[in-house]
This record gives structure tokens, C-alpha cells and sequence, in this order.
């Protein structure tokens, strides 16, 4: 597993042969995961092998991008897959609700289920949790901390 870092938007990112597995904004944070989800794999820092991830992203934070094309590598249930899968599909600039992605993936009553996968998600950004708020229109925890949900929904609406 290969990782890089982004300094100025303090990112820390990895890749799997498959794709990228992993967004945040430590090295510690990186390794806890890797120890939990992938504990075969051995991180091996390699700026080059993410170049295409980190310039989209850059893109992404300068107004330029509004989605993704490089492959993903999901590490996680098959239920927590459908929730980010529904994430996916969240248009740029718009916000939705945990209800909502319940919903959407059939299981209306799974709210606080939906709530944990997306808390866990370990692509964020790219999976864009950021997109979802409480149901009274209120923000809600982000694994990169309120301050970056809500600049991550600035910078949307700005350029949407």
C-alpha cells in the first residue's frame, strides 16, 4: 500500500493496487486503519504513485473538479458499500440527509446505521459524507472536523 501526503490541505492519502482506500489528515490516522482494515499490507511512501489522485483533488479544492475518476478500493461491508454508493451519487454544491441516504438504499429505518458507515468512511472527500447534514438542516460530525465540512461546502456552493 502506497500513501502521500497533500501538506497545504493536510491530507494523508493511500492506494491499493485496486485504488485509493484511504483519506485523512494524519499519518497515525492512516496507520490505525491500515492496522484494522488492512494488516497484511505494508506502507510504503510514494508521492509518484498517487500524483494522479493528488492533482485531482487539488483541482477539486481550487474550484476546478467536481468529481473523481480514479478507482476506488472499498475495505468495508457490503452494507456500508451501498451507503457510500449512495454518497456517490450526491450532486456537487448539494447537501442530503442520513434519512435520505437510508432511503435511497432501501432500508428507511437503518438511519443511525447509515450514520456509523458514513462516520467510518475512510474516503471522505471523495465519498463526499461532508454532503450529508441532520435532518434539521444542522451540521454534523465530518472525520475531518466541522471546520472542514463546512469549508468543503463553501468552497461547493461558491463553485457550484
Amino acid at each position: 500500500m502506497f500513501y502521500g501526503t497533500m501538506q497545504e490541505q493536510g491530507l494523508v492519502l493511500a492506494k491499493t493496487n485496486v485504488g485509493i482506500c484511504f483519506i485523512g489528515n494524519s499519518l497515525d490516522q492512516l496507520k490505525s486503519w491500515q492496522k484494522r482494515h488492512l494488516p497484511k499490507e505494508v506502507l510504503q511512501q510514494d508521492e509518484a504513485k498517487l500524483a494522479v489522485e493528488k492533482k485531482q483533488l487539488l483541482d477539486y479544492y481550487e474550484g476546478k473538479r467536481k468529481t473523481f475518476d480514479f478507482p476506488l478500493d472499498f475495505e468495508v461491508t457490503p452494507f456500508s458499500k451501498r451507503v457510500y454508493q449512495a454518497l456517490l451519487q450526491i450532486p456537487y454544491g448539494e447537501t442530503t440527509t442520513y434519512g435520505e441516504i437510508a432511503e435511497k438504499i432501501g432500508r428507511k429505518t437503518a438511519v443511525r446505521a447509515v450514520g456509523r458507515a458514513i462516520g467510518a468512511n475512510p474516503i471522505w472527500i471523495v465519498v463526499p459524507c461532508h454532503r450529508v447534514i441532520g435532518k434539521d438542516g444542522s451540521l454534523t460530525g465530518y472525520a475531518g472536523g466541522l471546520d472542514m465540512k463546512t469549508q468543503l461546502l463553501a468552497l461547493e456552493k461558491a463553485h457550484k
